[in-house]
Parts: structure tokens; C-alpha cells; sequence
């Protein structure tokens, strides 16, 4: 049933797994694609989530896999918790490999072994292989079916090897072709299979410039080569160039959004497990230790306000505009921070080119600078009728801006040097940095002149 259908069934689903009513949810459920189900379970409580999959996965064990495998470790674990060894054993039997070590992976070290002793030896040896990867490379996210053929394979027995294959690979959308030591030697399209001639043999036909990753590249690389080159698969070779894995595009898809959402939240300051219905616990732990981070750097520029505490007092309309600085120059160095850590993430922005993203980045803060100064300024001409402080708050603002421009390019650039990660970190650098001018350049400047005029 396709997704723009499911809204009202998600309600309906979600109110019999409220009253109790899991039976009736389930016939709901199994007239649903995975991909659907998995959405409806998603926005249940852990407890509701529980009981709700329960009759699924006893009824159609394979429909419940694949909603499990699109529901995702972090998510579909807690369900997993309520099985026996057996049945989480039989469950991860029907996922692909790759699947079934990221579920493998979220279980204690103890179940991993009860599992995986319970599991087919043939598919558990599969788990066992992709664990042996840290996580976030390639070798974690590949997948061991891959289909591959010897150079000297005709076209004829290469189509008919591919039929045989049948269910037991992953989508195959290229053929690779191996030397007699399994070597990756080149790669062809189905298309180009089709089109030759029966008797030809692959290695006239094979491309034997291959785009390849090795297991230890990150996952976040494998998504930038998929997307450059417009690829819908990759091959994965070890350090000597064998052919153990494929990455096709529905796990890159999945990577970029990982990556994307870890990028997201950590430039919000927040820990890349918490969801929509974290408990309010969970949440608060999470949160804590970064606001009090944070907290730190607010004294920093309180210590600046300190400074200039009895020049407010002399100049109470002060307080009433300090404010804007910092606000808006944090702003506005958040924009430049965005632009800079999504240019590291896709690869774009390095050390190479970072003096031309700099003037670029310095030129719009500049520019902004000088607009959002003269309208600020003129504000508060118009609501004071100071022009004094209309010309303090547009120089500050200038100022202020053009550091924010400097800290947002720089700062992601100077961390991932150090090889830590610029969306975690530069936030609360750049922040600082805008806060501290801001206070210091309106209050020093407002110091200068009002002291003097």
C-alpha cells in the first residue's frame, strides 16, 4: 500500500495498540510495505512497540524482518529485548548480513554470542566476518553476496551463472570480474552483458578502471564516491585488492542520512541517539553536559559585561542594546559555520582551498556588517534619538560580524586538523568568539566615546 495512504491507518494503528488491541493492528500492519510499517512503530512508545510487533513477527516472520531492518537498530533493539535468543536468531537469519551485525552489534557482548552460536553457521560466519570492521566503514556497511565472475567467463555462462545465483546476492546491478585469485580486474553493466555476443568473453568487455573503496574507508566517503560518480553500487576489496563486499545505493542513501542527521544535531549540541520519544531521563542526561559546556563559555562574556559594569550603570540605555551585537553576530557566524562543515562533509572545503572560502566568507560578513550595522544604527537613532548609539552599535556590528565570518571558516578548518569532528565542537568556539567581540567592542567603543562626549 503506498505511504500517502497510511496517515489514517497510522492513527487507527496507533489507537488499538493504545486500547490494547494488538491483533487488529497486526491484520493493519500486514497489508502494509515494511518501509510503512516500520514509520508506525517508530512514533510508538517502546512499550506499545513491543506488543504491537509481536503478533507480526509470529505470523509473517519474513514481512517482520524487513520492517525491523527499515525500523533500524537503534529503534527496532528494544524490540528485539523482549525475544528469546532463538527467536532474535531466527530473526536476524532473514536479514541481510550487513543488517543483521548492526542489530548483532547493539546486543551485549554475552547475547552476541548466544545469537550467533544459535544462528546457521553459514550466516553467522557472515555477522562475524562484517564485525571484525570498526564501525562507520565500509567493510561494516558491505554486504559479502556479491556476484563476481572470472575474466575468461563467456557472456552466455555469465548470464546463465547470474539466473542460478537467484535470491541468495544482493541486488546485482553490476557484474565484477576477478582474476583466478579473486582480484578485482574490471566491472559491466547488465546492459552491456545483454548486448554482446554469447560467446565473447568478459575480459573484452569489462571496464578495468573500477571505482573501489578498501573496508577500512569511511562510510562517509563511500556515499561522496557513490554520489560523484553516480554509481548504484561499489565493489570493497582488502588490502590486496580481493573482492569481499558490494555497497549498494539503499545503504549509501541510509549513510548520507545518518551522516546528515549526526551532523545536525551535533552542531545543536546534542547526542545523534536521541529521537522524538526519548524518555525525558535519557534526554535530559544527554543534554546536561553540553549546556553546562556552554554555560562556561557564557561566563566568558558575562567576565567582559563585568568589566564595563559601572559604564552601564553611568549609561543604562547600554543594556538595553547589548544585546543585539552578540545576537546577531552568533547568528550570522552560525551561517558561515553551516556552509563550512557541510563543505567538509561533502568533501569540498580542505586546507587547499579554505583562503578562497575564507575572503568569500569575510567579503559576505563584511557586507552584512555594513548593511545590518547601518540598519541597526539608524533604529536606534529613531527609538533613542541618540545618533551616538546608533554609530556605536553600527561599528560594533561591523566588527562583530567580520569575526564571526573568520571564526565560522576557520574553526571547523583548525579542528578537523586536530581530527576532531568540526560539527561537535566549533558551535561553542564560534560562539564564544562572537559573544566576547560583540560585549567588547560595544561596551569598549561605548567606554571611548560616551566617557569623552
Amino acid at each position: 500500500m503506498p505511504l500517502t495512504r497510511t496517515p489514517a491507518l497510522a492513527q487507527t494503528v496507533r489507537k488499538l495498540a493504545a486500547r490494547g488491541a494488538f491483533f487488529n493492528a497486526y491484520k493493519i500492519l500486514s497489508r502494509l510495505h515494511p518501509s510503512d510499517i516500520a514509520g508506525i512503530l517508530g512514533d510508538l512508545s517502546e512499550p506499545l512497540r513491543r506488543d504491537t510487533f509481536e503478533p507480526l513477527y509470529k505470523r509473517d516472520l519474513t514481512l517482520a524482518s524487513e520492517a525491523l531492518s527499515e525500523l533500524g537498530p537503534e529503534r527496532g533493539a528494544p524490540i528485539l529485548s523482549a525475544m528469546s535468543s532463538q527467536e532474535i536468531s531466527a530473526f536476524l537469519q532473514e536479514l541481510d548480513p550487513d543488517d543483521a551485525a548492526d542489530f548483532v552489534a547493539d546486543l551485549p557482548p554475552e547475547l552476541q554470542e548466544e545469537i550467533l552460536g544459535a544462528m546457521r553457521e553459514k550466516e553467522a560466519a557472515e555477522v562475524e566476518d562484517l564485525l571484525q570492521y570498526p564501525e562507520q566503514t565500509a567493510g561494516r556497511i558491505m554486504s559479502p553476496k556479491v556476484f563476481s565472475l572470472e575474466e575468461d567467463t563467456t557472456v552466455a555462462d555469465a548470464i546463465k551463472r547470474l539466473q542460478d545465483a537467484g535470491d541468495d546476492l544482493e541486488m546485482v546491478f553490476y557484474i565484477y570480474v576477478v582474476d583466478e585469485h579473486g582480484n578485482l580486474v574490471g566491472v559491466l553493466s547488465l546492459r552491456q552483458l545483454l548486448l554482446k555476443r554469447p560467446e565473447t568473453p568478459l575480459s573484452e568487455i569489462m571496464e578495468a578502471s573500477v571505482i573501489r573503496v578498501t573496508t577500512d574507508t569511511d562510510q562517509e566517503e563511500v556515499s561522496q564516491l557513490v554520489a560523484s560518480y553516480n554509481l548504484l553500487a561499489i565493489p570493497v576489496v582488502d588490502e590486496q585488492n580481493k573482492l569481499v563486499g558490494v555497497i549498494t545505493v539503499d545503504d549509501v542513501i541510509d549513510v548520507i542520512k545518518e551522516e546528515a542527521t549526526e551532523d545536525m544535531y551535533r552542531l545543536a549540541g546534542l547526542d545523534t541517539e536521541e529521537r522524538i520519544f526519548t524518555p525525558p531521563r535519557t534526554s535530559f542526561q544527554k543534554r546536561v553536559p553540553w549546556l553546562m559546556v556552554n554555560l562556561v563559555t557564557a561566563f566568558l562574556a558575562a567576565a567582559v559585561v563585568a568589566q564595563y559594569e559601572s559604564l552601564i550603570a553611568q549609561f543604562a540605555v547600554l543594556a538595553v542594546f547589548m544585546p543585539i551585537v552578540p545576537l546577531l553576530a552568533g547568528n550570522a557566524g552560525n551561517q558561515t559555520l553551516t556552509v563550512m562543515v557541510r563543505g567538509i562533509a561533502l568533501g569540498e572545503l580542505s586546507w587547499a582551498n579554505s583562503r578562497k572560502a575564507l575572503v568569500k566568507e569575510v567579503l559576505v560578513g563584511l557586507a552584512n556588517g555594513v548593511v545590518m550595522g547601518i540598519l541597526v544604527g539608524f533604529v536606534a537613532y529613531l527609538w533613542k534619538g541618540e545618533p551616538i548609539m546608533g554609530a556605536l552599535l553600527a561599528l560594533a556590528m561591523f566588527g562583530t560580524l567580520f569575526v564571526a565570518a573568520v571564526m565560522g571558516t576557520l574553526v571547523p578548518l583548525f579542528l578537523r586538523w586536530l581530527k576532531i569532528d568540526p560539527a561537535l565542537a566549533s558551535s561553542v568556539f564560534v560562539t564564544t568568539a562572537t559573544d566576547v567581540t560583540g560585549f567588547l567592542l560595544f561596551l569598549g567603543l561605548g567606554s571611548f566615546v560616551l566617557t569623552r562626549f
